[in-house]
């Protein structure tokens, strides 16, 4: 089967707007003008990295993050996830799996009473086939496409939003997209200019992640 298109030659219904970029709101939740967003990497982040992710029933969350969800709901902060899928772009799969492992991750979020309002995919990379092999896209991390896309949508405040990520990557795009700090999965503190990388392993780097994303929920009531 072809990418978004049945048996019957229908195309099914994949929030795509481009061959390479999936854009899906997720609930109706509406959010004021300038509300800073939780954005997060998923593969690594939300769910145990298990190498290009394609089965449904093998996806785990990593219970490290359910907090943090938690918290961004609590504090009416969206939580956006941005992720890379290149395994789509090198043809090891294509959407259809995609759309099916991302439902099973959000499935398995609401069984944990915890809740995702947007999902971007960008499946472009340089090694892709046809019209997603393109080489450093706007879309792809560490580029900000993503997150811009995202803040567009939504009229996101970048500068107060938070990223959390397990590459490199992720605080590059974060960075380039304004905002002022992100928590790296596994990795260790750094200052950039204009922005700083908060490391996030134990129970006191969560401490942290939690406070700031409180602090947003107050900015927000105020």
């Amino acid at each position: 089967m072809a990418d978004g298109v049945e048996a019957d030659g229908r195309e099914e219904p994949y929030p795509l707007t481009e061959p390479g970029l999936w854009v899906e709101r997720v609930g109706k939740e509406v959010f004021p003008k300038g509300t800073p967003a939780l954005f997060l990497d998923r593969d690594g982040t939300i769910n145990v990295d298990t190498d290009y992710p394609s089965d449904p029933a093998e996806i785990a969350l990593r219970p490290q993050m359910l907090p943090a969800i938690a918290a961004a709901n609590r504090a009416g902060v969206p939580v956006v996830v941005v992720t890379n899928q290149s395994g789509i772009a090198r043809g090891y799969f294509d959407w259809s799996v995609f759309a099916a492992v991302n439902r099973r991750v959000l499935e398995l979020l609401r069984e944990q009473s915890v809740f995702v309002d947007m999902v971007l995919a960008c499946a472009y990379h340089e090694a892709g086939i046809g019209p997603l092999a393109i080489a450093d896209h706007p879309m792809r991390k560490p580029n900000p496409g993503m997150l811009i896309e995202a803040g567009k949508r939504l009229d996101l405040d970048l500068q107060r939003s938070l990223i959390v990520g397990d590459k490199p990557a992720d605080m590059q795009a974060g960075r380039r997209a304004g905002l002022a700090q992100g928590w790296l999965v596994g990795g260790e503190a750094a200052m950039q200019p204009g922005f700083a990388i908060r490391r996030l392993d134990g129970g006191d780097d969560l401490g942290g992640l939690l406070a700031a994303i409180d602090t947003l929920g107050g900015d927000n009531r105020s």
